[in-house]
């Protein structure tokens, strides 16, 4: 499942997109909807890229073997990472198939050949590699060391090169996804086989994934419908500041956190202005969140005041918050 902090990010670069191009909510809304679906689909990738690093690895000991001048070990080759049991069961799963057949996964270019060729030369040289060959071979071992072959190919360069230009914003994805299949696939048991459940980054077959989708869905809604608004509110509250001088982040970080906090009774406002300053860190400039962490103050002492913020649970209103007007140059 996605985290909200990262489907606000996705929110805030949709709204961005929306201001920058002019486009109008409905094309944003379907936009954003696709962008969640590509990650589904650079998730799927990641996992077929491992079941097909163990493809090669098959492949390349096959070509060794009938070399001319063949060595020992390439005519009796240690075929432990192309049997990989925890590998082979994820490659036969139904869920991965699956997904893999609806994203359109194909492997089959030189230059992923040559990626996935390199990086098994590269993960043969390293003495783990060699100590897992000589281990005896079990689920739990094999789960292992796929889980660092993953991570050594989620991490190879010359993949990546390959990846990061098939979406605008898989390069800033990657690692995220990666994370959150690393996990997934260190949480799946000896009991994994073709039925069980693989799940996909957003999977609408479980209530938690479409409860934080539909959260971010009507966060973008609400953050487009009262643009025009914030904009009037950081205005009122700039003390020796142009608001033309307000970085076009911030001014987007801030509507978006207005719309969480006024449409959003079960979000402490703490947690909103955590978050608003955590996304300024990752995507506007270095002064912002000294900006924005105290502009929300007065932002929320004006809303509490004009009962637009409602919060529904014990200890989700933050009494830590300024009355002076604030000053930007401070």
């Amino acid at each position: 499942m996605l985290s909200r902090h990262f489907l606000r990010s996705k929110v805030l670069q949709a709204v961005y997109a929306s201001k920058i191009d002019n486009i109008n909510v409905i094309v944003t809304e379907k936009n954003f909807k696709h962008t969640i679906q590509r990650l589904n689909d650079l998730g799927t990738l990641q996992l077929s890229a491992l079941v097909h690093f163990a493809e090669i690895a098959g492949v390349m000991m096959d070509e060794a073997e009938h070399k001319f001048l063949a060595t020992e070990a390439d005519r009796n080759p240690n075929r432990r990472f192309q049997q990989n049991i925890f590998i082979q069961r994820l490659a036969d799963n139904y869920d991965v198939r699956r997904h893999a057949e609806e994203s359109k996964i194909n492997f089959n270019s030189v230059e992923f050949d040559e990626a996935f060729r390199q990086a098994y030369v590269e993960l043969a040289k390293l003495p783990e590699y060699a100590q897992y060959l000589k281990t005896e071979q079990t689920f739990d071992i094999d789960q292992q060391f796929a889980l660092n072959a993953f991570k050594f190919l989620m991490n190879f360069e010359s993949f990546n090169s390959i990846i990061f230009p098939q979406s605008l914003y898989w390069e800033d994805d990657f690692y995220q996804i990666a994370q959150y299949n690393y996990m997934m696939l260190k949480a799946l048991d000896d009991t994994l086989d073709e039925a069980t459940v693989v799940p996909l980054v957003h999977d609408t077959r479980f209530d938690k994934d479409m409860e934080a989708y539909n959260f971010a869905h009507q966060l973008l809604l609400v953050t487009m419908r009262c643009y025009g608004e914030v904009e009037a509110m950081i205005r009122k509250h700039l003390k020796g500041w142009e608001f033309e001088r307000v970085a076009t982040m911030d001014v987007l970080l801030l509507n978006m956190a207005v719309a969480e906090l006024t449409e959003f009774p079960s979000i402490p406002e703490r947690v909103t202005v955590d978050e608003c300053i955590e996304l300024s860190k990752e995507f506007s400039t270095d002064r912002s969140k000294l900006f924005i962490n105290g502009i929300l103050d007065k932002f929320i002492i004006e809303l509490r005041s004009s009962g637009r913020i409602r919060k529904s649970g014990r200890g989700l209103l933050d009494p830590n918050m300024l009355n002076e007007d604030f000053n930007p140059n401070m």
